[in-house]
């Protein structure tokens, strides 16, 4: 994971800049938000903030913080996480040695997730994995400890824990000590944040639900079309891992059912990892249901559910053979060699891309990283103390400038309009659980006085306060700031 870390970390998408913003004040300030100047709750994973913001803490070199290392840092050390979560479940399900080395090569030479380093998409593999080492080793404690982290990881991962607690049995029996622990773990943070922060579910959800229309006619569901568009490729061999872990799945269930089903008497159930690759499909849907946008790190969560449910039925499929009379290993080394060129493939595509990224393969920003921080630093230089409209993305810049650039990710009053609006025009449960879950926060609460904007436009630009750009996806633009005539009351 090293070697992958230093192959992206000058790539980073803007989102995960907001990450590293909010663990870059928690270091220095024990503050949360995404600029100094403001309390927010938009980051979407607070566990990884307490990891950025921790590491980030205990490196402080020469009286700075360097969050780009902490990332470095933890993302070696959920991958040593992800390892050792493999070996266990394989060690207890007794595959193969090549299935956790498939396994783990899946998960982390996607390049999906390797497009959205930086973002929670390395802690999200290792937390399932230890999820399902710890319902296979039957310790329903463990579990729900591990079950917090997951909801801390990110909320919607409850989906991975209930199927994961039906699917196992000694955990199901023994619920209530899982579910004890989870709360234990999890229940003080989001008591905290509900009251507090103003919100226990982070605010990126509603704002997300907020941005029909963002990408167009294309919606989750359609999104895979629409990265092939451009890379088919690309999201071909991203995807095949996933595809082939649903059929295989699908075959898995057929088989269970089938009174024809291979006799696996003396080895343990791959019950709970079919719960994890269903979880990816249930995870899916919920996601199409809602709407929501095709954000690439989106997919991550079912495309790594599938795949360690792919490498692990692989696996099992030897195992069987090797203890059938009628089965023969042959179809199963196979099934082992295909899965191994599907990492490959995606090891091309992440090689394919340049020496270090300078962009990831995924990618659909204004600017590159590196011109963004250019950017930021020149604006922390320009307006000082002054306030600053965000041209839409906010992260690399927020990072970079230290300043109080603003939109709904960062100024709870311009977040509060969202909220108020949803409230307004949503149904009878949408309108129950907002007002609970923003019951703590002051919903008469204004947006900050503007005394800038900050716009984008494509284009090549020059002149005072105008920053020419670059993006692999878009071409050459520029940012444009222009002073606002009248503050806002």
């Amino acid at each position: 994971m090293f070697l992958v870390f230093l192959l992206v970390k000058d790539s980073l998408t803007d989102d995960a800049y907001i990450t590293l913003a909010y663990a870059k004040n928690l270091a220095l300030h024990l503050h949360w938000g995404l600029i100094p100047q403001e309390v927010s709750n938009s980051a979407t994973s607070p566990l990884n903030v307490f990891l950025l913001g921790a590491v980030s803490a205990a490196t402080r070199i020469g009286g700075g913080v360097h969050p780009i290392l902490a990332l470095g840092i933890v993302s070696v050390g959920l991958a040593m996480v992800l390892a050792r979560a493999w070996t266990r479940v394989a060690r207890t399900l007794r595959l193969p040695f090549a299935a956790p080395a498939l396994g783990v090569s899946l998960i982390l030479l996607n390049p999906f997730l390797l497009s959205a380093v930086g973002l929670e998409v390395v802690l999200i593999p290792a937390v399932l994995m230890a999820l399902l080492a710890m319902a296979l080793e039957e310790r329903p404690t463990a579990f729900g400890v591990v079950a917090g982290l997951a909801l801390l990881t990110r909320l919607d991962l409850v989906v991975f824990v209930l199927l994961l607690t039906l699917a196992t049995g000694a955990i199901r029996r023994r619920w209530p000590r899982a579910l004890v622990s989870a709360l234990i773990v999890a229940g003080p943070w989001f008591a905290f944040s509900w009251v507090a922060l103003g919100s226990a579910v982070p605010d990126t959800l509603v704002i997300k639900m907020s941005q029909g229309g963002l990408f167009g006619v294309w919606t989750y569901v359609t999104g895979p079309v629409m990265y092939a568009i451009g890379q088919p490729l690309e999201v071909v061999l991203a995807f095949a891992p996933a595809v082939a872990g649903l059929f295989a799945l699908a075959g898995w269930l057929v088989l269970r059912a089938s009174a024809r089903l291979v006799p696996t008497e003396g080895l343990p159930s791959l019950g709970p990892v079919a719960a994890v690759g269903a979880g990816g499909v249930a995870y899916y849907l919920t996601y199409s249901v809602l709407s929501l946008g095709p954000y690439h790190w989106y997919y991550v969560p079912p495309a790594i559910a599938l795949s360690i449910f792919l490498a692990a039925a692989v696996g099992r499929w030897l195992i069987l053979a090797r203890h059938s009379s009628w089965l023969r290993p042959t179809a199963p080394m196979l099934g082992l060699g295909l899965t191994g060129l599907l990492a490959l493939g995606n090891l091309g595509v992440d090689l394919g891309q340049g020496l270090p990224w300078d962009s990831p393969v995924i990618f659909g920003n204004w600017a590159s990283a590196r011109d963004y921080t250019r950017v930021g630093e020149a604006l922390h230089r320009r307006i000082g103390s002054a306030t600053v409209a965000s041209p839409g993305e906010i992260g690399t810049l927020a990072y970079a400038c230290d300043c109080a650039i603003l939109d709904q990710f960062s100024d709870r009053g311009a977040l509060v309009q969202v909220v108020n609006q949803h409230i307004a025009n949503g149904g009878a449960p949408a309108r129950l659980l907002l007002k609970v879950n923003y019951a703590w926060l002051d919903r008469s609460q204004r947006p900050r006085p503007l005394d800038y904007r900050l716009l984008y436009e494509p284009g090549p630009g020059s002149g005072r306060d105008i920053w020419q750009v670059w993006s692999a996806a878009r071409g050459v633009g520029h940012f444009r700031l222009v002073p606002v005539a009248h503050r806002s009351s």
